[in-house]
């Protein structure tokens, strides 16, 4: 207990204890646990210290997970962080998890209050995925289903996400984003967009004006997590021609209060 709360006071994610059981399998996981749970790129010797594990069983067991795509080590260096693999199995996961039909059913109620398409969407590497969506009666819809991938820089969840980012973070990422311009309103000058995310960080209100689809509008508030941390965002959004953006902004408090019912379904038992 005492180790535990050392790492938490250090700012160090906790030990995963799945190593426990010294099986092999047993130790892999955990060392995917560590590195999912951490903020930042993880060293070896980390891992072998938070895991108890000789300096060689953690190479060994890293370098097996790196071969499988489970893992990703930094180019040259020591440090290992998510590897495509193991991102798009938690994504998968995420998508058809047993706490899908409560979700599902909170962002149907929010729906059916506010009559414009809402869904829940997760930072996946550099894009936005979404999770769970849920269509308005409109005849007038964009067709994005659970699984699919949108870009950060220009709609209302990747902004939102951006700006929680650790800054040392967040600076790496935009400056290997491309920026792509989507639509006039994209935002695709690098500083500009850092304006940008200090509002949204203030506010806690992703928005999307007609930047990653002309005439298309989008609000976006956290879904808070363990720590305090944004997991994931609910957003609605529209076509300009019923849903103006100063419209899209009223919508807030309830997009708060469905993140709030969301938070306690996706992150009870976590």
């Amino acid at each position: 207990m005492a180790a535990r709360a050392a790492e938490k006071l250090k700012g160090r994610p906790p030990a995963a204890t799945g190593a426990d059981d010294g099986s092999a399998i047993g130790r892999a996981l955990a060392m995917l646990a560590h590195v999912a749970r951490a903020d930042r790129p993880v060293a070896l010797s980390e891992l072998g210290e938070a895991l108890e594990l000789p300096k060689a069983s953690a190479h060994r067991i890293a370098t097996a997970l790196e071969r499988q795509g489970m893992l990703l080590r930094e180019p040259g260096g020591k440090r290992y962080s998510a590897g495509q693999r193991f991102v798009e199995m938690s994504a998968d996961t995420l998508v058809h998890s047993a706490t899908r039909a409560a979700r599902h059913a909170i962002l149907q109620a929010l729906v059916d209050d506010i009559g414009e398409t809402c869904n829940i969407t997760m930072l996946d590497g550099a894009n936005v995925i979404y999770i769970d969506r849920v269509e308005s009666h409109w005849p007038l819809r964009l067709n994005l289903q659970p699984g699919s991938r949108v870009p950060l820089h220009c709609t209302a969840s990747g902004k939102l996400f951006l700006s929680d980012l650790r800054a040392s973070v967040r600076k790496r990422l935009i400056a290997a984003l491309p920026l792509e311009r989507h639509t006039p309103n994209t935002i695709t000058q690098r500083p500009e967009l850092e304006r940008a995310l200090a509002h949204i960080r203030e506010s806690k209100v992703g928005t999307d004006n007609e930047e990653f689809l002309a005439g298309l509008i989008a609000v976006a508030v956290p879904i808070m997590g363990p720590g305090k941390r944004v997991y994931a965002a609910v957003a609605v959004h529209g076509p300009n021609a019923r849903l103006t953006f100063a419209h899209a902004l009223t919508y807030v408090p309830k997009l708060r209060a469905a993140a709030e019912r969301l938070s306690a379904v996706m992150f009870a038992t976590r």
